[in-house]
């Protein structure tokens, strides 16, 4: 049997997609804006929390608009504590190499795969959020080639537990003009992201998209806690109080800049039970009011929610509903971010 890789298209450079789709100067300022305001929230100039919120994939384009059309006006109620970056995640990292993939694989989930159309769509949105919300968004870094299709666009980046472990990632991480949060790996041995973060933190030089490059090193590259998964395939936490201060305890250990974590409210912390984010994203808060340490700590929460409660299959009919893991609907994530609000402590 000969194994084959066969070329399909050849795809713009990501120079000759931002030729093809560019931003104007507002945009622009945006971003420049966006960027300084989350490092001095990360840095612990700003003291409000940052909510990383959305749908678990950004699956079609208008639903997406809609919901952070929602999220503009309710990030106007509580600008004063909360910090929202929209989850505008477009690729997605799957266990078993199969299912849907992300808008960058099927810009139509209903419809076979296709790259190009792919890029266009998730530069076309991730310009639309701006332009129709005024929010710069997140998206997770799954493949670090691509991020350039978007680096003029994002205002976060997610490295993810099955990539922090990776040397191009972290590399790449490094030359990132943005934030950049990298997870705990699904085993959970927190070594390897604080490896990474050090990683991310440095100057690099390496190969990228065909060039040899050098970074700056970025010094907003920071901790997620995603919870990890045993042995045996069962879930467990990482958001409570005693492992916040081993954290603490592991950053004090290096000379990494800007301390802080993100903590991801779902996945193996809710074991994907996505009506526990509620719960779980109180409790951090709690642990913030018990010590002065943990609230320096604790830069922000990671939340997947949608239009709808819970989840359907790719193809669904079920406008605003996701079709990768289960999210909050509306109604939960608005009630959840004012009860938030009135949690964060200045």
């Amino acid at each position: 049997m000969e194994i084959l890789m066969k070329q399909i298209d050849e795809l713009p450079t990501p120079e000759g997609m931002k030729e093809m789709f560019p931003i104007d100067e507002e945009t622009k300022q945006i971003k420049k804006r966006r960027d300084e305001e989350v490092q001095k929230i990360l840095s612990g100039e700003d003291g409000r929390l940052i909510l990383v919120i959305g749908p678990c994939s950004a699956d079609r384009e208008d639903a997406v608009l809609e919901y952070i059309s929602r999220l503009a006006k309710l990030q106007e109620k509580v600008a004063d504590r909360i910090y929202v970056i929209p989850r505008v995640y477009t690729n997605k990292p799957r266990t078993k190499g199969t299912g849907y993939k992300g808008m960058l694989h099927q810009p139509d989930a209903r419809k076979d795969e296709n790259m190009l159309a792919g890029i266009i769509a998730i530069r076309q949105l991730h310009t639309n959020v701006v332009k129709q919300s005024g929010f710069t968004s997140a998206d997770e870094m799954l493949y670090p080639e691509n991020y350039a299709y978007l680096s003029d666009l994002l205002g976060y980046v997610a490295v993810g537990a099955r990539s922090v472990e990776d040397q191009q990632h972290r590399m790449v991480a490094s030359g990132i003009n943005a934030p950049v949060g990298m997870k705990n790996p699904t085993g959970g041995d927190i070594s390897v992201m604080m490896n990474a973060m050090i990683a991310a933190q440095s100057v690099q030089k390496f190969v990228y998209r065909g060039w040899e490059v050098e970074t700056s090193g970025n010094p907003f590259a920071h901790a997620i806690l995603r919870g990890y998964v045993d042995k045996f395939g069962i879930s467990h936490p990482n958001y409570h109080y005693e492992d916040l201060r081993h954290l603490i305890d592991a950053y004090a250990a290096t000379d990494l800049a800007n301390p802080g974590v993100i903590v991801d409210c779902n996945h193996a912390n809710s074991g994907k039970k996505f009506n526990e984010q509620i719960r779980i994203a109180k409790d951090i808060m709690h642990s913030c009011h018990v010590s002065g340490e943990v609230n320096r700590l604790v830069k922000g929460l990671m939340i997947e929610s949608y239009l709808v409660d819970g989840s359907q299959q790719p193809g669904g009919s079920c406008y605003g509903q996701s079709i990768t893991d289960p999210c909050l609907g509306w109604e939960k994530t608005e009630k959840l971010v004012y009860e938030l609000a009135d949690l964060v402590e200045m």
